[in-house]
């Protein structure tokens, strides 16, 4: 089939600041799809117009009925920058379709302020938690997000006070490439009280205050970062135990036996698109996993209460399995790695000899590496200090053939 679908990038500035392109598909469209906003800003035709429905999730019902059709979409910026291009392509084939982009809102911020594009963080908390801005608050940081509306503004900013980067200056870009453009810069802990337009980016300098709470995104996050009853992969084996899991963008983790959840929120700030279901059966533990993934940006992590065994039937395949409890209740390691996808990563990790003994026997069944992990901390002995050993935690590492 022919591209019946055009979708135009469109400003602030309407349809003057269209391509001649994108003016001909326009004038040339038998139906105008877009929000109210948009549609206000071109002039009347005689093409259908239909308004984006609500909620969005309808959009595959809305747009599926005029296959064929010669129809515009249209879409504020870059329809391919956080835009809903990626939503209809998941749908109508590329081939059917094509995209006139406009300036982005990243593109004129970066503009306004003479940032480097490529030295900028960019994020939407469009349609997502706040939370997702966690991992991006670092010390030199420049950010640009894209936000829900005018309610984002204060919820970004006592986020920065709260990890002590008060200090961070905020620009917020309203109505960026129109008439009514305006650009306003304040400190995060100084949130003028006023009005903003719900149309806005936002630009952030992070400057870390002295008594900032610096997280890297690095694995091995200070085990005081996370809520825990005791039940916390410690830190230097939480590095560990990420770096043979092996993240990559895009995949799932299952976390069997999630404690305080720190395996999977780690996985999920290691790389771009990193999912991770949390399988726990104590409802404190659960409650201090949700707030551990506010805290530290992984909002996106799904939560299954119960018992594992039964809990993992039905959830999506896994890209990797992380098992750091349960390993000797009968079927656990069985259900995870029959899930488990080929190619996968399957890491567990134990601390008793009974453990022991299990890892050995799959350690022979299915290959592998077996490693144990000792790590010593400073304490003091009165007026001297000594290395304490930790309880040792034995690895076992494998992939699925």
């Amino acid at each position: 089939m022919s591209k019946w679908l055009t979708i135009i990038g469109m400003g602030e500035d309407g349809q003057g600041g269209l391509s001649a392109q994108a003016r001909a598909k326009l004038a040339d469209a038998k139906v105008i799809v877009g929000s109210e906003r948009m549609l206000a800003l071109i002039p009347a035709s005689k093409a259908e117009r239909h308004v984006w429905p609500q909620p969005f999730s309808a959009v595959v019902d809305r747009i599926k009925p005029l296959r064929g059709r010669r129809t515009v979409i249209l879409a504020t910026g870059d329809p391919m920058n956080y835009g809903v291009a990626r939503k209809l392509l998941s749908f109508i084939p590329i081939e059917e379709a094509e995209i006139i982009p406009h300036l982005s809102a990243f593109t004129l911020a970066t503009a306004r302020l003479g940032w480097s594009l490529p030295d900028c963080d960019t994020l939407s908390l469009h349609g997502r938690d706040a939370a997702t801005l966690e991992p991006f608050i670092q010390p030199g940081a420049k950010l640009l997000v894209l936000t829900a509306d005018a309610s984002t503004i204060p919820e970004v900013a006592r986020r920065l006070v709260a990890r002590g980067f008060g200090e961070s200056v905020i620009t917020v870009l309203e109505n960026m490439g129109g008439p009514r453009e305006h650009q306003s810069s304040f400190a995060a802990s100084a949130v003028p009280a006023r009005d903003f337009s719900p149309l806005n980016t936002l630009a952030i300098s992070c400057i870390a205050g002295p008594q900032a709470k610096i997280l890297s995104r690095a694995a091995g996050l200070p085990d005081d970062a996370f809520q825990h009853d005791g039940q916390l992969t410690k830190r230097e084996v939480r590095a560990t135990t990420i770096a043979a899991l092996s993240p990559a963008p895009d995949q799932l983790l299952w976390d069997v036996g999630a404690g305080c959840g720190s395996i999977a929120i780690e996985w999920m700030r290691a790389t771009r698109g990193c999912e991770a279901i949390a399988f726990e059966s104590d409802p404190e533990r659960l409650k201090m996993i949700a707030a551990n993934a506010d805290a530290l940006g992984t909002p996106r992590l799904k939560l299954v209460p119960g018992d594992a065994l039964h809990t993992m039937k039905g959830q999506p395949a896994p890209d990797a399995v992380f098992i750091g409890g349960g390993l000797g209740i009968p079927g656990i390691f069985e259900t995870a790695w029959e899930a488990l996808k080929p190619g996968g990563a399957m890491v567990v990790n134990v601390v008793t000899i009974e453990g022991e003994l299990h890892l050995y026997d799959l350690h022979e069944k299915y290959g592998g590496d077996l490693t144990r992990l000792e790590i010593s901390r400073l304490t003091r002995i009165g007026p001297l200090r000594a290395l304490k050993p930790r309880m040792a935690v034995t690895q076992w590492q494998t992939r699925k053939p």
